[in-house]
């Protein structure tokens, strides 16, 4: 077990974020005892109360931390712009986190929404770009309330940004067995995806060893559902890249059991891990949310600062727990609370790590 420290910002955010996160922490903490925590009460509450859902100097306040965990943002009464727009994006901006990385399967235990569906069969990793493309504050409201009023919305699709996560989902894919699907939708957006689709091809020279497709989006969709075992990694834009994880998440069990990470690949900054799911807040502080994405998130962000036995060991307790089948959440068809799913994952993960003193025991 590694003795090094690390400092990580927890963001626990809003709603089910805060248990979820809660749950993580005691998990991590079993299998990696040199974390050192430190909370940001970041959220909705902060910007019904200030105005703001993060202080202005936010981004220079996490700089020095190893990595950060998030919550979920997001409450009745406050836009879901603002809070995505008041600290999810710039952060992943100011940190250069310009990979969304989204893994999904089907986790042992869990029944996927596809009919006769195993776990060969839906493995998935999606890379999303994640600091440009059709996420950009280029445009605006012109005209307000005349009957010629109009909106614009810019996307912004950059020679850098293009290349650098292409490049980045041709090396996962050589890592994980030679496969990999382009999202495009060059038959209807004429300047940006002929663009995406021309640096893929100019990128796939490099990968001779790579076997690559180019599909539109919707086409790519009916293709998780028909036939997820043609897919191993998918590459997309940041629009893209968020609706197709989300599908693929659901297919395969639902958003309660997909973590994703932003990730500075370079290592220059903090990357940021957090589920995908939303903030639920109907369900917040019942004691009933399913904290298996962020357990989840919790092992990329070990994988992420190198700690990949103690990441190892979270990701084999977890399906360990699930696959039992006796401590699940009730959206997984038990009675656990989610403190219970985590003092099993912890546990298991505990006996992992350190197997002789669990043959002690």
């Amino acid at each position: 077990m590694s003795e090094r420290k690390y400092r990580i910002a927890t963001i626990p955010g809003d709603g089910i974020g805060v248990d979820v996160t809660a749950a993580a922490v005691t998990v991590l903490d079993t299998v990696l005892p040199g974390l050192e925590w430190t909370e940001f009460d970041w959220s909705c509450a902060n910007y019904l109360r200030t105005g703001e859902m993060m202080p202005a100097d936010g981004p220079e306040l996490l700089a020095g931390f190893d990595a950060i965990l998030l919550g979920a943002v997001g409450f009745p009464g406050v836009p879901d712009h603002v809070s995505l727009w008041g600290l999810l994006i710039p952060l992943r901006r100011a940190f250069g986190q310009y990979v969304n990385l989204r893994p999904v399967r089907l986790l042992p235990g869990t029944e996927s929404a596809l009919r006769d569906r195993t776990a060969q069969d839906l493995d998935i990793l999606i890379v999303r770009e994640n600091s440009e493309g059709e996420y950009s504050e280029i445009g605006g409201k012109h005209n307000p309330g005349r009957d010629d009023e109009f909106v614009l919305q810019e996307s912004v699709f950059t020679r850098v940004g293009c290349e650098r996560i292409i490049r980045y989902a041709f090396d996962r894919a050589r890592e994980r067995g030679g496969k990999l699907c382009s999202a495009t939708k060059s038959n209807g957006l004429i300047h940006s995806m002929p663009y995406w689709d021309s640096v893929f091809d100019r990128i796939a020279g490099e990968y001779p060893d790579v076997q690559t497709r180019q599909m539109h989006v919707d086409a790519l969709a009916a293709e998780i559902v028909l036939h997820p075992d043609r897919l191993d990694v998918i590459v997309g834009s940041n629009l893209f890249g968020d609706i197709l994880s989300d599908l693929a998440a659901a297919v395969t069990g639902g958003l309660g059991l997909a973590p994703s990470g932003n990730i500075n690949p370079a290592g220059t900054a903090p990357s940021m891990f957090e589920a995908v799911h939303g903030s639920a807040p109907d369900i917040a502080g019942q004691g009933i949310a399913n904290p298996v994405a962020q357990i989840l998130a919790g092992a990329m962000l070990l994988d992420q600062l190198g700690e990949h036995a103690a990441a190892a060991a979270v990701d084999r307790a977890v399906c360990d727990v699930l696959g039992a089948g006796e401590v699940l959440t009730p959206d997984l068809g038990g009675t656990a609370t989610t403190t219970d799913l985590a003092t099993a994952i912890a546990s298991r993960a505990a006996e992992l790590v350190d197997p002789v003193g669990a043959e002690s025991r």
